[in-house]
């Protein structure tokens, strides 16, 4: 069935809103005769920002309403940030197109320039996320680090109000809003292994809707969707919801006309006294998946699976 109309639903944030726009400009440069409208629609994650993400139950606060809307048919398309999206899908639903990924690592933002190695001992860094504190305090013992809620502006304006030392934010949101010129160093993904599909726009259908499913495919980046499902199936096996640090990242590297994939992930202890557990894996891209399931069993059996049973009893 063909229809003239669509609703794109997200979140009310402006990066969120952003994304939702550059969806509906693609939509549109591909279908002009369709006309597309956003809703705003505002999520758990979003109503309670007084309390770090790990302690009101991570994943699945910023997707809940919208997917709900979207099983409705109140909107059409969802449109999420692919680190917001938890592993299970609700029934109906799936994830039908992820887009070109921006810059996928996470950025350090200081009040007077000094980059992270540079910052004085006992120095207060902000951050929502408790993978990028487990690394961090694993490069800098020493650093105070202190939980920052709220959105891009709101975390910038903080730093600026001189709340904190020094912030880490996702590059790819800096760069979508135009904030790159304020950050004082790109974290390097062997310093900072970036979260589970940073980066990485995804939309989200209902199954059953064959038009919505069919106008979609050309956003879809096959290299990219490789790699979040990839850095997903390293998740669907760990597990660990945000109560438990873990990062997973994975990448194409071109090698003179061959191609083949690296993924490096991370269980780290939220009290920092395990040292985090590391490890890598590549090989050929069509064995993407099982990779990311191999290098989660493997650092699930060289301690992880102790630390997720600590931390969730």
């Amino acid at each position: 069935m063909k229809r003239n109309k669509l609703i794109i639903g997200t979140r009310g944030s402006k990066l969120a809103v952003w994304q939702a726009n550059w969806v509906k400009e693609k939509l549109e440069n591909l279908y002009p005769d369709l006309k597309i409208e956003i809703e705003k629609i505002k999520t758990t994650g979003d109503k309670i920002l007084d309390a770090p993400l790990a302690k009101i139950g991570g994943k699945g606060l910023f997707v809940k309403e919208i997917e709900e809307a979207l099983l409705s048919g109140r909107v059409d398309i969802a449109v999420h940030s692919m680190k917001d999206v938890p592993v299970e899908i609700p029934e109906g639903l799936h994830i039908s197109a992820i887009c070109e990924r921006e810059d996928p690592k996470d950025a350090f933002i200081s009040i007077d320039g000094k980059s992270l190695k540079e910052l004085e001992v006992g120095a207060t860094v902000g951050t929502s996320s408790l993978r990028r504190a487990v690394q961090l305090k694993a490069l800098r013992s020493d650093l105070n680090i202190a939980s920052l809620r709220g959105n891009v502006d709101t975390r910038l304006r903080k730093l600026k109000e001189g709340k904190f030392h020094a912030i880490i934010l996702a590059m790819a949101g800096l760069k979508r809003m135009g904030f790159e010129h304020l950050v004082t160093e790109s974290l390097s993904e062997d310093l900072m292994i970036p979260a589970i599909g940073q980066g990485a726009i995804g939309i989200e259908t209902r199954i059953d809707d064959d038009f919505v499913n069919e106008i979609i495919k050309p956003l879809n980046h096959e290299e990219t969707a490789i790699c979040v499902i990839a850095e997903r199936a390293f998740l669907s096996v760990v597990g660990g919801g945000c109560q438990v640090p873990l990062a997973c990242h994975a990448k194409i590297i071109h090698d003179d006309g061959t191609k083949f994939i690296k993924i490096a992930g991370m269980i780290g202890d939220p009290e920092g006294k395990i040292p985090i557990i590391r490890g890598f894996r590549e090989g050929s891209i069509s064995q993407a998946q099982n990779l990311g399931v191999e290098l989660a069993k493997e650092l699930l059996e060289r301690g992880g699976s102790r630390i997720l049973e600590i931390t969730n009893f």
